[in-house]
């Protein structure tokens, strides 16, 4: 098309193919760190997933002991005093939990205890030593070893905290000392290889507190935005592991005593990426720095909460039996909240409620870095492709609504493939590639395809069928107006003995019968991308290979003529059962050089073809009522479609005007013939060959015997063929050649004639 070339390198599907490589390069860039503003979007696109799949039921085996503003209001302000703390712990533990953990860190002594308060008035008065007994209990009397005390008689996990920054406060002795064994697999990876979030320092619990079974800390970090969505398992210090107060809960509470961190064998920067962790047989999946991806349950107070005054009057015990206790606050004045997914402001000892929920129904959340790398490339590749073949082929209303479709689509399919079964993958990289992808494509489609689709819409509007107009303007650098000499695959067809059939039925019937095997017999065509050309009263005339380029014109054909006699097979049924007549139809199909473009008058033309390979398919088409075939195509098309087809050698003819003679073929079946077809087809062409040496008695003996098996109109035509030239013997230069494709019908006496 004249004046199109400049658009050319900025075809809309050039566009998105380039958008495609350059999201892909841009992917690969980023390694495996994410720039910050896509881990905001993917944590933001996670929040999301969670409202659509809203609340999920926890497992029941988790109770929060409540520091709440009505205990707080009884008791007075926090902290309280440790004796009270005391008696909470022994209430809790004549309960019967499995565990109890202490979701706050007790680094300073109770200045409230009145051995504190006795010594704080020996240094404001001295006083020489007394044996007097008041002032001996009052010695004695220690909140911190009374609470320390009670927390050393059961399964308890205090809490403490880690500072991750150098405050110049370190020192040697603030060392946690959990009780797990730990260990790392496999074994010749060592604790300080580890990629786990490293710490400065520990603030720990006063000695005369910490006597609890183990302890762990109880750090969070939320992301870019403030929310939380991951909850470390392990962090070190100085090079050694420490586990989490809700894993150190978790464990003592299920009788573990060993802690395997699995340890990749990729080695990075930031070092060992950590796999996950096992418990026993129990196995958690973290990221690659210890980090567990939490599946919320819901918004606050998805837990059941126990005030902790009705725990210190000794009410609602039961409800602590064999539970996973955590001791916490949700007072406002306390500030020990977080935000989630489902909540701004979450209790912060509700977090560790949900992890421990998680490690016991087993369902965390899990993260594949792999998972992830696999599905962007396919989903820009693939979805990129399929988007820009969309919206260069569908008009804009529909490609529009197919980028929707495909935006959604991707967005529903992570939800419920993925998400729903606990599993995380970030896809804002390849939804953001693909809606750039949909922006720079329509952009151009708008300048370009209204320019295009209104000259072609000029050009062709008034001589070509709808589809070809279609097709040319989804690619309009394959039209030529001019004629061109171009190799194409043609194809006649036509309804037998159409002119019996159509006295037969009058005048509306007649109309109403051909619109409907016309139209489904060229939907067919167009199907196999075929061109319908013209309809010739009952005929079709189609070819493949113009306007649009096609390689494989020529198989298309014959799959479409294939296609055809297996439709018209189908509804032979429907039209007797409506009482019309039998119908049966030929197909001739050539290939060959032929002459495509604009052919007509001044005022009225055609876009069709013409040559001598046209005339050869028309007469190909007619032939077959002389062979008793649905099906002929000559050499050129037996040639062209190689081993995709098994084909019967039918004859060798000379066609009218033309001195070189053409063999033609019958095409039966798709690929491979079954054995017994086969065999028939291979004893039919042997006794062609005896007939077309002139070894008539011998090509008739087999021709009768293949027709006594399985009686055809085609074997009979040679039989009557032999029978003819047996009592007219044809010249001896003769070559085998039917010189005429309108043969003489078969006399009913060949078939019982004997052979001599």
């Amino acid at each position: 098309m004249t004046g199109q070339s400049a658009w050319q390198p900025l075809t809309p599907f050039k566009a998105g193919i380039a958008m495609i490589f350059l999201a892909c390069l841009l992917f690969y860039s980023f390694g495996t760190t994410k720039p910050d503003f896509l881990l905001a979007m993917d944590n933001r696109l996670l929040d999301t997933m969670f409202q659509w799949r809203g609340t999920r039921p926890t497992t029941g085996s988790v109770v929060i002991v409540d520091i709440d503003e009505k205990s707080l209001q009884t008791i007075g302000q926090w902290p309280w005093p440790r004796n009270i703390l005391a008696t909470l712990t022994d209430n809790i533990h004549k309960a019967g939990p499995k565990a109890l953990g202490f979701d706050m860190v007790f680094p300073e002594p109770d200045r409230s205890s009145p051995s504190r308060f006795l010594e704080e008035i020996k240094k404001a008065l001295p006083m020489p030593e007394t044996t007097s007994p008041l002032l001996q209990h009052l010695k004695g009397l220690d909140h911190d070893r009374i609470f320390g005390t009670a927390v050393s008689q059961g399964n308890t996990v205090l809490g403490y905290v880690f500072q991750t920054r150098n405050d110049g406060l370190k020192t040697h002795t603030d060392q946690p000392f959990p009780s797990a064994g730990i260990t790392v697999d496999p074994r010749d990876s060592g604790f300080t290889d580890l990629a786990l979030i490293p710490a400065y320092r520990a603030i720990l619990n006063i000695p005369s507190i910490a006597m609890a079974r183990t302890e762990g800390f109880f750090n969070v970090f939320a992301d870019i935005e403030g929310t939380l969505h991951r909850v470390p398992l392990m962090m070190t210090m100085d090079g050694v592991p420490y586990p989490s107060m809700a894993l150190e809960t978790f464990r003592l509470g299920m009788g573990i005593s060993t802690i395997t961190l699995h340890a990749s064998t990729r080695i990075k920067s930031g070092g060992t990426p950590v796999l996950g962790i096992s418990l026993d047989q129990r196995f958690i999946p973290t990221d690659e720095n210890g980090q567990l991806a939490v599946n919320f349950r819901g918004p606050a107070n998805s837990f059941p909460y126990v005030p902790a005054m009705e725990i210190l009057q000794g009410k609602d015990l039961h409800r602590l039996k064999d539970k996973f206790v955590l001791v916490g606050t949700t007072a406002a004045g306390l500030f020990d909240f977080r935000a989630t997914p489902f909540s701004s402001t979450c209790p912060g000892v509700e977090v560790n409620a949900t992890l421990i929920d998680n490690l016991m129904a087993q369902d965390p959340l899990v993260y594949d870095l792999h998972t992830e790398i696999g599905l962007t490339y396919t989903l820009v590749i693939v979805g990129g492709l399929a988007l820009t073949l969309i919206l260069v082929h569908a008009p804009p209303l529909a490609g529009g609504i197919a980028g929707l479709v495909i935006l959604t689509g991707i967005l529903g399919a992570n939800h419920v493939v993925l998400f729903l079964n606990n599993k995380q993958a970030g896809i804002t990289f390849p939804l953001i590639s693909l809606l750039g992808i949909f922006i720079l494509v329509t952009t151009l489609n708008f300048f370009r395809e209204g320019r295009d689709k209104r000259y072609i819409q000029r050009a062709f509007g008034h001589y070509v069928s709808p589809q070809v107009v279609d097709q040319l303007m989804a690619d309009p650098t394959t039209l030529s107006l001019t004629g061109e000499q171009r190799e194409l695959t043609i194809m006649f067809s036509d309804i037998r003995d159409f002119t019996t059939i159509s006295e037969s039925m009058d005048s509306r019937d007649l109309g109403a019968f051909m619109n409907e095997y016309l139209t489904i017999m060229s939907d067919i065509v167009m199907a196999h991308n075929g061109t319908v050309d013209k309809f010739i009263g009952d005929a079709i005339m189609a070819f493949w290979g113009a306007p649009a380029h096609d390689p494989h014109h020529g198989i298309n054909a014959v799959k479409t003529a294939l296609a055809m006699l297996e439709k018209l097979r189908e509804m032979q049924g429907v039209w007797i059962h409506r009482n019309l007549p039998f119908i049966d139809m030929g197909v001739g199909i050539n290939t060959g050089l032929v002459s495509v473009g604009n052919f007509g008058s001044k005022n009225r033309f055609d876009y069709t073809v013409m040559g001598d390979a046209v005339n050869l398919a028309s007469r190909l088409e007619g032939a077959n009522k002389n062979y008793g075939t649905n099906i002929i195509v000559s050499e050129f098309t037996k040639k062209a479609i190689g081993e995709d087809f098994f084909c019967r050698y039918v004859d060798r003819v000379r066609v009218k005007g033309k001195e070189k003679a053409v063999e033609i073929y019958e095409p039966l079946v798709t690929g491979t013939p079954p054995k017994a077809m086969a065999d028939e087809i291979r004893a039919f062409e042997g006794a062609v060959r005896a007939y077309q040496q002139q070894r008539f008695p011998a090509a008739l003996a087999a021709m009768e015997k293949l027709n006594q098996t399985s009686p055809q109109h085609l074997y009979q035509t040679y039989i009557h063929r032999i029978h003819d030239y047996m009592e007219h013997p044809p010249l001896p230069e003769w070559d085998g050649v039917e010189q005429r494709l309108n043969l003489r019908q078969p006399s009913p006496k060949a078939k019982a004639k004997p052979a001599p």
